[in-house]
């Protein structure tokens, strides 16, 4: 960011109104403009792979690869970009692993508008804003789920699993074989102890890592 240019922010959001919306929001203030935004997780890497942003705010329930991998493969390629969170996802358990695979602070989308104008300013500093509740439950904590032992890639095939996606449907939405993800299945199986899909979808609904419509 060069001093005295507004914040270049990209919007990650599947919703259209609520991209609309937070377009709105943020373009209202002098020091910020949006630059771009998405509804596909794919599109989101494929423009950081050639244009530059000072914050990305991305939602973590996004089609394609999933927030997660997302948010890991962006920072891989741009380590100075600073990524909010911005989910309706607020368990303990999701705010790790989103932490874990670099997100720079963490909001749920049931803050007021203004906390997200402060969050995106917060995080372009080198803050780490969390929202109260999502500071609240990291404090709390859930002890060590068993799902905190994988990576961001094993943990969105793992929440496809848990929700009742096939083999054969989380390949096809990832871009993988139904080889790789047997595999991967496999791993999740050995580092979680969850022996199948009644397990996994136990533990992902306990823990509140399932969407809403799942």
């Amino acid at each position: 960011m060069i001093a005295g240019s507004p914040l270049r922010v990209v919007l990650a959001d599947d919703h259209a109104i609520v991209r609309t919306g937070y377009r709105q929001l943020l373009e209202m203030e002098e020091d910020i403009v949006v630059v771009a935004d998405f509804a596909h997780s794919d599109a989101v890497c494929h423009w950081f792979a050639e244009h530059e942003a000072d914050v990305l705010v991305l939602d973590l329930s996004m089609p394609g690869r999933g927030g997660l991998e997302t948010l890991a493969r962006v920072k891989a390629h741009r380590p100075a970009l600073r990524v909010l969170i911005f989910s309706m996802h607020d368990s303990a358990a999701m705010v790790r692993q989103a932490l874990r695979a670099g997100a720079d602070g963490y909001l749920s989308k049931s803050s007021e508008p203004d906390a997200l104008i402060q969050a995106v300013r917060t995080v372009a500093r080198g803050g780490r804003p969390l929202s109260p509740d999502v500071a609240a439950a990291v404090s709390a904590g859930e002890g060590q789920p068993a799902s905190l032992a994988l990576s961001p890639r094993e943990f969105e095939i793992f929440r496809l699993l848990a929700a009742g996606r096939s083999v054969d449907e989380v390949a096809e939405r990832l871009f993988l074989s139904a080889k790789t993800v047997a595999n991967y299945q496999t791993t999740i199986r050995h580092k979680t102890g969850l022996a199948g899909p009644v397990d996994m979808y136990r533990h992902a609904r306990a823990h509140g890592l399932l969407d809403g419509s799942e």
